[in-house]
């Protein structure tokens, strides 16, 4: 349909488009553009506008400031996300992004990013998720046509970034498995660090077990779900991926104990707090503290003198990655990466030096090299 175009009393030619957008009540929301010469200037320029608009070049006026439009971006595009995404978002928009409250989202320019992570300079993995979250605004802002297309270029191009460097991940020290046999743990405890040790599960893997995951007949366990935390509150999420999705052998230790301990579950949960619901974080946070208490004990420490430091309980999966990773070539990466639920590359990357200590380089060379 062809734009109408009026001719007002100072003798310009008006023409009313339409921007693609709508008002807070659903209304079209529509621009007025000019000319002074005629009719078919007009028609140029209108034509220029809509092309520009298709294209992504013209930016649509708004007062919007650009935390006001993070705070619509969140709650309007992400709702379907990930409980812990989501949570993660809203802290890094309401804790770091609060303090471009002022500035308009027409105004955003990239020192105004670069500003942001400036101030959180030796949080690298801070910085990480401030980038990722600020580009992610700016694209849906270029989608909804509130920002040209070329600010993703202008504003997140050529951000200077700390270098973030993941901890060398480790298995458990040689105390902490002498420890671990001698711990005087409750029931609860010992059925969470041995589920840890011996199946390799993530925390919110082994929170969320059920007695119907557990196949005592088939020496195995069954992974679906994960027990994540909403501040206090816990709540059930999928697994980390579609890999996560698995069934992981129960080794023979572990499959008498948890006959034993199945039968004492007051419900169906294996960890419980009050009405036998899934646990809470502060009931986890104390579980664990006590498990770290007692085999400090055992190690021959005290409350006082700490031997027991720095133990987490994803430490238990990477010992157990590790002592797979040295049955190889009786089992495969593939394979590893299936019972960890983890991606072949992600365990390469991650356990890559147990793999490089386990290699024998001066004998694979000299088996190789052989003259």
């Amino acid at each position: 349909m062809a734009t109408k175009y009026t001719r007002q009393k100072d003798g310009r030619f008006q023409a009313k488009v339409w921007t693609g957008t709508y008002t807070k009540t659903g209304a079209k929301k529509y621009i007025s553009i000019y000319s002074t010469k005629s009719s078919k200037d007009l028609k140029r320029k209108v034509n220029l506008f809509k092309q520009e608009l298709d294209a992504g070049m013209s930016a649509i006026s708004t007062d919007m400031t650009f935390y006001d439009y993070a705070l619509s971006w969140l709650n309007t595009y992400k709702k379907v996300r990930e409980r812990g995404t989501q949570i993660m978002y809203e802290n890094i928009i309401n804790t770091h992004l609060f303090t471009l409250s002022c500035v308009h989202l027409s105004d955003i320019r990239r020192t105004h990013l670069q500003l942001v992570i400036n101030n959180n300079i030796e949080k690298a993995r801070t910085c990480q998720q401030i980038y990722v979250t600020f580009k992610q605004i700016i694209k849906s802002a270029i989608s909804d046509k509130l920002l040209p297309v070329t600010a993703l270029d202008n504003i997140c191009g050529n951000i200077e970034l700390p270098k973030y460097v993941a901890k060398e991940k480790r298995g458990l020290t040689d105390i902490e498995k002498d420890a671990l046999k001698k711990a005087g743990f409750s029931p609860r405890e010992k059925a969470f660090v041995y589920i840890a040790y011996g199946c390799g599960l993530r925390r919110g893997e082994i929170l969320a077990l059920t007695i119907f995951d557990i196949s005592l007949e088939r020496n195995e366990l069954t992974v679906n779900k994960a027990l994540a935390f909403d501040g206090n509150n816990p709540y059930i999420k999928g697994t980390k991926s579609v890999n996560g999705n698995r069934i992981v052998p129960i080794p023979p230790f572990l499959n008498e104990f948890i006959s034993e301990y199945i039968k004492t579950l007051p419900g169906t949960n294996l960890f419980y707090s009050a009405n036998n619901e899934y646990m809470t974080a502060s009931a986890y946070n104390k579980m664990w503290s006590n498990i770290i208490s007692k085999m400090n004990v055992a190690a021959g420490g005290s409350n006082k003198i700490k031997i027991i430091t720095g133990l987490t309980a994803h430490i238990f999966r990477h010992n157990y990655c590790a002592n797979l990773c040295y049955q190889m070539p009786n089992i495969s990466i593939k394979r590893i990466a299936q019972l960890l639920g983890d991606s072949e590359k992600m365990v390469l990357e991650v356990y890559n030096h147990v793999l490089e200590q386990k290699e024998n380089v001066q004998e694979v060379v000299k088996n190789a090299i052989n003259f």
